[in-house]
């Protein structure tokens, strides 16, 4: 960890862990393994990684209310809410594991994401974005998305969008917009408890949190419209899944 490369590789890694988490989701598979290969263990890793979560996502929130954006009512407060209860019962959870049990839930979810990733789920962009009602399987839902963000948080990005346009109907751009909102919101319910568990490295999660805002802001504030830049991104995020799950388990 002394080793100054060390250090800039895990900013850049930080930075494009910002880009990927503001423009969809799935950032953490990059922060989260480089966390644990810098040395700390699975659980404090796993808290960790909210500091740069929490800082981005308020960056790039910030960005695109300044841009005219990003708006919410009681509507989305609503889910907020939901999601926030859900994020205080999953970092409940998570907090009593200890490191071999979270090595083995951090590679068992990196597989599950593999195969999410591989299967698209960004062709669920539905034609008719309508907002539908909140009804109570959706917002059950957005209570289990929120247990989970609070539990581990990676891939819960994608989660949250399948839910916001495919389940209450939002367009792809206020999705995305509402996505980070919430995304503040339950990690703001989880940080306290990780924190109170000891289970947070500031340092290295404030290194961290400089290279997604980073990352965040140059997402919020330029449009990527590269379809090429979206493959290499969406296989070197495999890559990084697949070596990241051998690393765990070998590990153990």
């Amino acid at each position: 960890m002394e080793v100054w490369w060390v250090w800039v590789g895990a900013a850049i890694v930080g930075v494009v862990a910002g880009i990927i988490n503001t423009l969809a989701g799935s950032g953490s598979l990059l922060t989260l393994p480089m966390l644990i290969f810098l040395g700390l263990p699975a659980d404090v890793a796993n808290g960790t990684n909210r500091v740069g979560i929490i800082v981005q996502s308020m960056v790039a929130v910030a960005t695109f209310r300044h841009g005219g954006k990003f708006e919410i009512g009681p509507r989305e407060w609503k889910l907020a809410g939901i999601a926030f209860v859900g994020s205080v019962l999953g970092a409940l959870v998570a907090v009593q594991m200890n490191d071999v049990v979270m090595r083995i839930v951090i590679a068992a979810v990196m597989l599950g994401s593999l195969v999410v990733i591989l299967a698209k789920p960004g062709q669920f962009a539905a034609k008719d974005t309508r907002e539908k009602p909140l009804t109570p399987l959706l917002l059950l839902a957005f209570l289990a998305i929120g247990v989970y963000g609070g539990f581990i948080q990676a891939s819960v990005g994608i989660l949250l969008l399948v839910a916001l346009v495919a389940g209450a109907g939002y367009d792809i751009v206020k999705a995305n917009g509402l996505k980070l909102f919430l995304t503040i919101m339950f990690t703001a319910g989880a940080i306290p408890i990780f924190a109170l568990n000891s289970q947070i490295d500031w340092g290295l999660g404030a290194l961290m949190a400089g290279g997604q805002s980073l990352g965040a802001w140059m997402a919020a504030r330029f449009a990527v419209k590269s379809d090429k830049a979206a493959d290499w991104i969406q296989r070197l995020i495999v890559v990084v899944i697949i070596f990241s799950v051998i690393k765990l388990l070998v590990d153990l």
